[in-house]
């Protein structure tokens, strides 16, 4: 079968996603939507999409789409989703998955009492040298993990319009870079039993940086730096008994990792990966759909509530109120 994919939302990071639909066997672009008529018709033009629409009611209503992929501004995450779910479509919602812990579990429940697939598109988990990582961390490469550590900056433009400081948008280092380290150290370690947040907020409550210490009751730990002030590298390291993994830069969609057994010389090992890097996050919600699957076994929901926990904690911590938007379209 043929499963026909929508986009909602077609901005910067849809565009990157859409550019890979060539590289998904079995997977179809075939709508688009935007509440601005003539943004969707160029996104259309642009890469094949033959449905337009210019409300998202319309492309959720649409009997010819299977799967939504969301890439609406965070807080609109939730009416979109919650509507296509209702609907019966598979629903692919970009990270982070909403801005509260609420309206995560909503969705949740929601996929779950329907019976209707919904992944976050934490495209880290599928890239094949993250993918390779886990595996040997499973065979026990570097012993028993005891540690992640890493970071995650850039040096964004402080205009106050910018998306990046715009809270009624989920501006803010935490929904756009937080979530990449924390996602990526509950991967590795599970749910954390401690959240420990330090931070800066500017004047309208955004947080531009923020360092994050995770813990866990048999002593493992995560130790997370993120910045909208401060370029950083943008790796990651995973510590074992047993030795380290290096995860270079940019450690969300890497090409290679480095194995550091103890007493042996690194290792590198490198994958590279298919089209922009969106494909292998595609390749799994197509297959999953196409089988009848509900949720991911790579990226399942009860990771995401996990993760968007922390996020929660985060912003409690710091002082942040994050501005959910509404549950309806």
């Amino acid at each position: 079968m043929t499963v026909r994919w929508g986009v909602v939302g077609p901005g910067r990071i849809a565009s990157g996603v859409a550019k890979d639909f060539p590289h998904v066997p079995g997977a179809e672009l075939v709508a688009v939507a935007s509440r601005s008529a003539d943004r969707a018709t160029a996104f259309a033009a642009e890469y094949g999409a033959s449905r337009v629409h210019d409300s998202y009611q319309g492309i959720v209503d649409d009997p010819e789409v299977d799967v939504l992929y969301i890439a609406t501004p965070h807080p609109q995450h939730r009416a979109v989703t919650l509507a296509a779910l209702r609907a019966g479509k598979a629903v692919l919602v970009e990270k982070a998955f909403t801005v509260t812990p609420e309206a995560t579990r909503e969705i949740v429940d929601v996929a779950r009492a329907g019976g209707v697939f919904a992944m976050e598109a934490m495209w880290t988990r599928f890239q094949p040298a993250v993918v390779r990582l886990r595996e040997l961390i499973a065979e026990g490469a570097v012993g028993e993990v005891r540690a992640v550590q890493g970071e995650l900056g850039v040096n964004a433009p402080t205009d106050p319009d910018d998306r990046f400081y715009n809270p009624a948008i989920g501006g803010g280092a935490l929904f756009d870079l937080s979530v990449y380290p924390i996602s990526f150290a509950q991967m590795v370690l599970g749910t954390p039993d401690t959240v420990t947040a330090t931070g800066l907020l500017d004047a309208r409550g955004v947080d531009v940086e923020e360092a994050v210490q995770l813990g866990w009751s048999d002593g493992r730990a995560a130790s997370l730096f993120t910045s909208l002030r401060c370029a950083t590298p943008g790796q990651m390291r995973v510590f074992g008994t047993a030795g380290w993994i290096d995860v270079p830069p940019r450690f969300h969609h890497p090409d290679a990792i480095v194995l550091h057994r103890a007493g042996a010389e690194p290792e590198e090992i490198r994958t590279g990966h298919v089209g922009g890097g969106y494909a292998h996050e595609l390749i799994e919600v197509t297959e999953c759909v196409a089988a009848g699957r509900a949720e991911s076994a790579v990226m399942p929901l009860a990771d995401t509530v996990a993760v968007q926990d922390v996020l929660g904690q985060v912003a409690d911590q710091l002082g942040m109120v994050p501005r959910e938007g509404p549950a309806d379209l």
